[in-house]
């Protein structure tokens, strides 16, 4: 732990790459292969369980260090983080621990999840006892579930790269599926991670999908590609990005954040498809009217643990594939664009399946006339198109050197919002208000409307604009609810986002997708700002 705990700190307190990159190199290469295991569970994305209820981390800490709660709590708002605020004020340790990162994962930490308080208590205040405040720290983040690094996958496949002397995009092929919580990191997965290359390397992954492709976001106008001939162009659906891999006689279905999801599609999991085969696209629900349904609708499959007859009947879940990754074991990725599409459809067509489907391709004489038809994209569903050019190999992440993706989306809804709530950020961010709720007018004239919350949003700002904001909440702040802050409606600002539905659960009575900061408006006045009326026609106008 005592490792992992310095690498965390090295890695929170620079922005340099370099530094970042020298200190994983230096922990991956002095650390047990079985501890070094968790360290690129969590530094590549993966998420600990709650092991503790934050109720009990804060009372067990209140006892430990014989605090009134008043001062915990005042602590914690100064803070504004629970683990940097419970190594602060618990008192020195008087033993110290050489136990490793796995055996605290494996030993300690999981099985005081469903322990009983009793319990819990004792083992903290043991654990407490043997650790150092950057332990400590690091042991509340592992215990609450909150464990975040300002560290990039890329930068871990880099540092591994580096160890091994194996290349870099083989290491992000090893790494996919890493991070799934239902498979824990060994030393032995450790040590195949960074082994040599074999001659038939694709045969030792199992169910493991390849590194996706990104695309970029196009900034200018198409017409700057070149010949609309050397790109492919298709619909960009708002779903869930997926790969479906047939490999060993069973399926598995792994979203693009490499979660294992093939139990909460059944209908993609009982999908015959020849051995050997990787299919990439997007998971979407699709209507009886032959379009793809609402990602709200996408959402309720999503949260439930258990899917009824009814519910798979009445949202049932297609795949619409646009490319091909793998063919009778073959990986394809270096051919051409053109070339896997050629085989994609041949396979589409070969298995005749209903929740298989082809990502249609869209034709123009030219880019003006794609941009016509581009306009449409609301009333069907998508979220604009995306350009791929003909000659593009299959690469790995979003990188341009065998080729390019391009997004060309729709320009975001908008709307300009009052801030009434803010709330401190996390790790580096975490001493300013940077997480805001934003509010629009209800009423039909002055004299009756009121602010009604309808999204929240803490990206868009930059580090100059973040200050300028934080500095105003504080001067402009009514009341405080624990990390919470509401604030005398002051500033307006221009939120943009991608969809819009009805909702019950919000006060607005209606919920956005992705909402983000655009820009602050100092040229309006909070009397200015939209109203629930604006909302509602945005709605009706995305139904039409």
């Amino acid at each position: 732990m005592r490792e992992f705990a310095r690498l965390y700190t090295e890695l929170d307190e620079t922005t340099a790459t370099n530094r970042k990159l020298e200190a994983l190199q230096a922990y991956f290469g002095s650390a047990a292969p079985e501890n070094a295991a968790w360290a690129v569970y969590f530094l590549a994305g993966g998420k600990p369980r709650q092991a503790v209820p934050t109720k009990l981390l804060r009372q067990y800490a209140i006892e430990y260090a014989q605090l009134d709660e008043w001062l915990f709590d005042e602590s914690y708002n100064a803070v504004g983080d629970l683990a940097e605020t419970i190594a602060h004020i618990l008192p020195p340790a008087r033993q110290q621990s050489d136990v490793g990162l796995a055996e605290w994962m494996q030993e300690r930490i999981g099985p005081l999840r469903g322990a009983d308080p009793a319990t819990i208590r004792a083992a903290l205040f043991d654990y407490w006892d043997q650790l150092d405040w950057r332990e400590r720290f690091l042991l509340t983040k592992l215990i609450g579930g909150g464990f975040r690094v300002g560290v990039s996958k890329l930068l871990v496949t880099r540092a591994l790269s580096a160890l091994a002397a194996v290349d870099s995009k083989l290491i992000a092929q090893r790494l996919m599926g890493w991070t799934d919580g239902t498979v824990r990191p060994t030393a032995a997965g450790f040590l195949q991670l960074i082994a040599e290359q074999s001659d038939d390397e694709h045969k030792l992954r199992g169910g493991q999908p390849y590194p996706f492709f990104l695309a970029h976001q196009l900034q200018g106008e198409p017409d700057a590609l070149g010949a609309l001939a050397d790109w492919q162009v298709e619909w960009k659906y708002d779903g869930i990005r997926a790969q479906l891999v047939r490999r060993g006689g069973q399926n598995y279905l792994w979203s693009r954040g490499e979660d294992l999801i093939t139990e909460r599609f059944p209908e993609l999991a009982a999908l015959a498809l020849p051995e050997g085969t990787v299919i990439d696209g997007e998971i979407l629900i699709w209507t009886e009217y032959d379009t793809p349904a609402p990602f709200a609708d996408l959402q309720k499959r999503i949260g439930r643990k258990t899917l009824s007859a009814k519910l798979l009947a009445e949202l049932p879940a297609v795949l619409v594939a646009y490319d091909l990754l793998e063919e009778e074991g073959v990986d394809l990725r270096a051919l051409p664009q053109h070339e896997r599409r050629t085989l994609l459809e041949a396979l589409v067509a070969a298995s005749a399946r209903e929740p298989l489907k082809i990502s249609p391709l869209v034709r123009a004489a030219s880019w003006g006339e794609l941009a016509g038809i581009r306009s449409e994209s609301r009333a069907r569903g998508v979220e604009g198109m995306m350009l791929k050019a003909r000659d593009a190999q299959y690469g790995v992440g979003r990188t341009k050197n065998v080729g390019t993706w391009w997004k060309w989306k729709i320009d975001p809804y908008t709307i300009d919002a009052v801030l009434i709530y803010a709330q401190a950020g996390h790790g580096r961010r975490a001493s300013l208000y940077t997480d805001y709720t934003f509010a629009v007018w209800d009423g039909a004239d002055a004299g009756e409307r009121k602010l009604v919350p309808f999204a929240k949003a803490y990206s868009g700002l930059t580090d100059a604009e973040i200050a300028v904001v934080d500095n105003a909440i504080r001067k402009t702040t009514i009341e405080k609810f624990g990390p919470v802050r509401s604030v005398k409606p002051t500033m307006v600002f221009e939120i943009g986002f991608e969809g819009i539905q009805l909702s019950t659960r919000h006060k607005a009575g209606i919920a956005v997708r992705f909402p983000r900061i655009l820009r602050k408006r100092d040229d309006k006045t909070v009397d200015d700002a939209d109203s629930l009326d604006t909302l509602k026609g945005l709605l009706a106008a995305s139904a039409a």
